[in-house]
């Protein structure tokens, strides 16, 4: 069972998918490339969290903690390029995993990067939708017939998440409280929107994207050079002073901190803590080699892509929190709206139009962006077998998208958006993209090693330095998060195993027969399933009685293992009944793995049945 799960697949094969017509069109370059990620990084984090971090974590230590994710970024980007350069294909990260750390751990990834694109698209649809909604009375100031408010039953999710009491701001009581709401209409429809144009085609897609960097791009320098030039000649360097009241550290593991202090909340709080809560803005330079199939010469502009929207984004975040941070002291920065704030309190209202409409059109690019990479990451899944290809892997023979994942993605979407609060979503994001990372660079250090002398048109400087550097920057960061992020990521990998051991594993293009006990892996699937089942009962029910909490917690659980045996058994009972996989690369690994003739024939299978012919057969690919 080992050998099945931990199976590579072949660089060659990789390569030889490209060959086809199942394929997705090669229209990007580099200035595509680099606003793709730039659209995906620049939005919430420019003009929210830096508001956020700088008046609860930081201070205008801000800057640092920008320095120090960005560096975090630097690391996995120098591996993303190399790989990108050497499997110019869909999939990201997953497709990086799967040619050098096994099946199992490539599906881990892949539905990892599900959490990163689907949940991270529904939390900046939720920060769309809020944004709309306070920007609306700006707007309705200057044009009357634009509303002043959205009506309350549809300007939220029906359901919030509330961790402490809280009833000024809609908390009665702690766990989920009714909002009074139906569903979050700006979301939905922000969503439905954007999958029609990602439908189109993935040109019409990067120009429209292209068009919002531009504008937000002007606007965010208008910021820089208008209050730095206030910063300058009227406020000084006086609030910068203190640089750190928060102190420089704030690191903590599972939720305690280790070095620094905490909030009244009992948060950690430093420039460490600070760069753990910003790193959400980072989130989308990677979604530049989701993209690597679609670029014309992506062994040469993927990397491009990829660095130069990293370092644009990282010197305008740390410009903004200069500004920031300058024009306001940091206790008393605006955390709803700081850009828009600062701008008011230095008497310059005309520019709060101008940061409105940036920090939209920003939020609506990285919308696009996020649910642009989601449906490039199924198709590569589906490619190999793990979901099923003739939905996920199904190319439209006209505009070459894939098509029917990119409707499921906005159906997705748009309910996570509608219908869930933004408290569960928000954090769950930001560790699936860290965890992606540190796979990412441990792949470069097994492929460095696996396979010493592939062709590389972008090699990551100082291995295995960089890649050390870059797990461990990463993992400090992930510990650095909250405990729950922790627990919902867990639960998130065990809903993903229950669909790879039920599925994936027996109609993979690399799986060729069931061998072994399905006793152990039912019994291992039914712990895992039990235990998370348990877990998060037993967390939900937090404020009920004990007797009732525990009665409840072992039913769930008890449950929670019978589903996974059975998932475990139905699999297995069901691989037997499915014909061979039909692959076109699945020849291509047979040949490699058993050998071919110099007449390029492949040589007899061990494998194969006693009444195969026993000389060579005619099986070179046409």
């Amino acid at each position: 069972m080992a050998n099945q799960l931990f199976r590579t697949k072949p660089l060659s094969m990789l390569l030889d998918e490209m060959k086809g017509e199942n394929r997705l069109r090669r229209v990007l370059g580099p200035v595509q490339l680099t606003a793709l990620g730039v659209g995906a990084i620049i939005g919430t984090g420019i003009f929210i969290l830096t508001g956020v971090a700088a008046h609860d974590r930081t201070g205008p230590a801000l800057m640092l903690s920008f320095v120090l994710a960005g560096l975090a970024c630097v690391f996995a980007a120098l591996c993303y390029a190399e790989f990108a350069s050497m499997v110019p294909v869909a999939g990201s990260a997953y497709t990086y995993a799967y040619a050098t750390l096994g099946e199992l751990f490539a599906w881990i990834i892949g539905w990892d990067l599900i959490l990163e694109y689907a949940v991270g698209s529904a939390t900046v649809a939720h920060g769309w939708s809020a944004h709309f909604q306070e920007f609306i009375p700006v707007f309705h100031e200057g044009v009357s017939w634009i509303p002043a408010k959205i009506p309350h039953i549809f300007h939220t999710a029906p359901i919030n998440y509330c961790v402490n009491v809280d009833v000024a701001g809609g908390c009665p009581h702690p766990g989920i409280v009714s909002t009074g709401a139906y569903f979050d209409l700006p979301a939905i429809l922000i969503t439905f929107i954007l999958t029609i144009i990602l439908i189109k085609g993935i040109k019409e897609s990067a120009s429209f994207n292209a068009v919002m960097v531009a504008i937000k791009l002007v606007i965010v320098l208008m910021v820089i050079g208008i209050g730095g030039y206030l910063v300058l000649t009227v406020y000084g360097t006086s609030n910068w002073h203190p640089f750190a009241p928060y102190g420089y550290t704030g690191v903590s593991f599972f939720g305690k901190t280790l070095l620094g202090g905490i909030s009244g909340s009992g948060v950690p709080v430093g420039m460490f803590a600070g760069a753990a809560i910003i790193f959400f803005a980072y989130i989308g330079f990677d979604s530049v080699s989701v993209h690597s199939e679609e670029a014309r010469e992506p062994a040469r502009d993927v990397p491009k892509g990829i660095i130069w929207s990293l370092i644009i984004c990282t010197i305008l975040y740390i410009a903004v929190s200069a500004v920031l941070t300058g024009m306001v002291p940091y206790n008393k920065i605006n955390i709803d709206a700081p850009v828009v704030d600062a701008f008011k309190r230095a008497g310059i209202v005309w520019m709060q139009y101008l940061v409105a409409a940036g920090a939209m059109t920003g939020i609506t690019s990285v919308l696009l962006v996020m649910m642009l990479s989601q449906p490039r990451v199924m198709l590569a899944l589906g490619r190999d077998g793990l979901v099923p290809n003739s939905f996920f892997g199904d190319i439209h023979p006209k505009w070459r998208t894939p098509w029917k994942s990119t409707i499921l993605t906005g159906l997705f979407v748009a309910a996570m958006a509608g219908f869930l609060p933004l408290g569960i979503l928000a954090e769950m994001t930001s560790i699936g993209t860290l965890f992606a990372f540190v796979i990412v660079c441990g792949a470069v250090l097994v492929m460095r090693r696996t396979n010493p002398n592939a062709n590389r048109p972008f090699r990551a400087p100082l291995v295995p330095l960089v890649p050390i550097l870059g797990i461990a920057t990463c993992l400090l960061l992930m510990f650095s998060l909250p405990a729950e992020n922790w627990y919902r990521l867990i639960i998130w990998l065990v809903i993903g195993f229950n669909i790879y051991f039920g599925y994936g594993r027996y109609r993979s293009v690399m799986a060729t027969v069931v061998t072994g006990s399905a006793g152990p892996l039912a019994a291992l699937l039914g712990l895992l399933d039990g235990l998370v089942a348990g877990v998060a009962t037993y967390m939900y029910l937090a404020t009920s009685p004990s007797s009732e909490r525990m009665t409840y917690t072992v039913v769930i659980a008890v449950i929670g293992i019978i589903i996974g045996v059975a998932i475990s058994f139905l699999g297995r009972s069901r691989a037997g009944k499915l014909p061979p996989p039909t692959h076109p690369g699945s020849l291509a690994h047979e040949i490699k793995s058993h050998g071919i003739s110099p007449a390029g024939q492949a040589v007899g299978d061990p494998d194969a049945p006693p009444s195969s012919p026993a000389g060579d057969v005619d099986s070179r690919i046409k």
